[in-house]
C-alpha cells in the first residue's frame, strides 16, 4: 500500500492513490475537473522503503483531480456580555476543495 504525506494549505495530510480528500480552497481560478498537483511532499511510503524529505523531497510530485467545489456547513460565531446588553452573532462557512488523488510520482 503506497501512501505519501503532503502539505498543503497549512496543513498536512497522508494520502494514497484513488483516496477522496477535503483540503483548503487554493488561490486561483480552479473549477470541477480540473487537475492540479502538490510538490510539497513530506514523505513517500511505497511498501519497501519509507522516503523522508528534508523538509520536502525534491522530484516527487502528487496528482490529483478536483471533483467538488463547495462550503462547508455554517458556524455560529457569539460573542455576549451578561448585564451590558451586548451580543454579537455571526456565520462563517468556509470553502473548499474535494480532490481525488490519482498518483503520487
Amino acid at each position: 500500500m503506497e501512501f505519501a504525506v503532503i502539505q498543503t494549505g497549512g496543513k498536512q495530510y497522508k494520502i494514497s492513490k484513488d483516496s477522496l480528500l477535503s483540503i483548503e480552497k487554493m488561490k486561483g481560478e480552479y473549477k470541477k475537473g480540473d487537475k492540479v498537483s502538490f510538490d510539497k511532499v513530506l514523505l513517500v511510503d511505497d511498501g519497501k522503503d519509507t522516503t523522508i524529505g528534508t523538509p520536502y523531497i525534491t522530484g516527487a510530485k502528487v496528482n490529483a483531480e478536483i471533483v467538488e467545489i463547495g462550503r462547508a456547513r455554517k458556524i455560529l460565531i457569539m460573542k455576549y456580555k451578561q448585564k451590558s446588553r451586548y451580543l454579537r452573532r455571526n456565520g462563517h462557512r468556509q470553502p473548499f476543495f474535494k480532490v481525488k488523488i490519482l498518483n503520487i510520482k
